[in-house]
């Protein structure tokens, strides 16, 4: 047991050593742009809370009721007695809203994307995957019988030369909708041409696109114009743009009855708690009608993207409310990060392993619950940093 702890021990060293360590900050108030962790009064510029809702009071009254109502757990799994009526609602609204047939709930979106490709393949299969999918992805695509190929990130030629190589077996393309660490968006349309020609199912992960893009928020599908049959099988969390927690796939009926019977994170997991639920189609309603949430939001995403570039600053290319600066390195992304929590602003910095070496960065996101003079308020910060590393 000794060696073992040391081992442990050499190895959080090693992290804190190359800039690499992680802990969590203790939070004292509600999601927001202006929060309390760790005992400090932060403008925040780090959640996924896109559209504002995680506070939303409408949200939080249906979430009590539905408690008063049904208590504070599910207490079993879906398969048993843990599926109610509102989790049935909610599974009905989300397959209308992105117009597939069903749609099926999972407590987070690394359950559902572990269901995904392990219940949906088999040995023999070959699923092909964009380099800079996300972790829970990648992860699935390790567990699974069929075999994995990996190509380079948001490139159809890459991926068709892969395409290629293939003889028989059931052949899967997945991706990112929007890629969480970079912000930009795979390019769908291509694939789901190619998808005509190469006999594969085009599977999406639109945690990020979910109520963000698109006319009415319908996610990377609208955005691009592409129905059902373009995007067959597609991913979304329930805990990004609407501010609530979980995840949900919705596909044809044949598919989602085979992940029922099939997709072991479903079958063994307690489901979300009913109240969840209730609060989840609260904000699916608001995510719908009030449209100018989504207008403010990308309004603040150009006021930002224009000051950035203004200010020299390495902005990486996106036009969704993830806007990452380059740094680099650890220890450069990690400096920026500091200097801005000194001026009571906080940005993540993200390292490796979660991007790639010598890409590490400040993940700048946006919510339409801020405003414009604190955008602005970050790019001062943002200036005053630059200048102080030019000097």
């Amino acid at each position: 047991m000794q060696a073992f702890l040391e081992r442990l021990e050499q190895d959080l060293a090693r992290r804190q050593q190359n800039s690499l360590y992680r802990a969590p900050r203790i939070v004292s108030s509600p999601s927001g742009p202006e929060m309390e962790l760790d005992g400090e009064q932060l403008l925040t510029f780090c959640s996924n809370d896109y559209l504002g809702l995680a506070n939303h009071p409408d949200v939080k009254k249906a979430f009590v009721k539905a408690a008063n109502q049904w208590g504070a757990g599910s207490g079993s799994a879906h398969l048993v007695t843990g599926h109610t009526q509102l989790h049935q609602q909610l599974e009905e609204a989300l397959a209308a809203f992105t117009g597939h047939q069903r749609a099926l709930l999972f407590s987070s979106g690394y359950m559902a994307n572990l269901a995904l490709l392990n219940g949906l393949t088999e040995k023999g299969d070959h699923v092909f995957q964009d380099k800079l999918n996300h972790a829970s992805l990648i992860d699935s695509g390790r567990l699974m019988d069929a075999k994995m190929y990996r190509y380079l990130h948001a490139d159809v030629s890459s991926l068709g030369r892969q395409l290629a190589t293939v003889g028989s077996g059931q052949k899967f393309v997945v991706t990112d909708g929007v890629f969480s660490m970079d912000g930009d968006i795979a390019p769908l349309r291509e694939m789901a041409f190619m998808a005509q020609d190469d006999d594969f199912v085009l599977m999406v992960d639109d945690a990020h696109g979910l109520g963000v893009l698109g006319e009415n928020g319908r996610g990377s599908m609208e955005h691009f114009k592409l129905g059902t049959k373009q995007v067959p099988v597609l991913m979304g969390t329930l805990g990004k743009a609407l501010g609530c927690a979980g995840a949900f796939i919705a596909a044809d009926e044949v598919v989602i009855e085979t992940l029922i019977q099939r997709a072991r994170p479903y079958i063994y997991t307690t489901a979300q708690p009913a109240a969840m639920a209730a609060a989840t189609l609260k904000a699916l309603q608001l995510a719908e009608l009030e449209s100018w949430r989504r207008e403010h939001l990308q309004t603040l995403i150009k006021r930002f993207s224009k000051g950035a570039r203004q200010l020299g600053l390495p902005l990486m290319h996106s036009m969704t409310p993830i806007q990452p600066i380059l740094a680099g390195t650890a220890v450069k992304a990690l400096s920026w990060a500091e200097q801005l929590r000194q001026r009571q602003i906080l940005v993540t910095a993200i390292r490796p392993p979660t991007v790639p070496d010598e890409t590490a960065r400040l993940r700048i996101t946006f919510s339409a619950a801020h405003s414009e003079s604190q955008v602005d308020r970050l790019l001062d910060a943002l200036a005053r940093i630059i200048k102080q590393d030019v000097a």
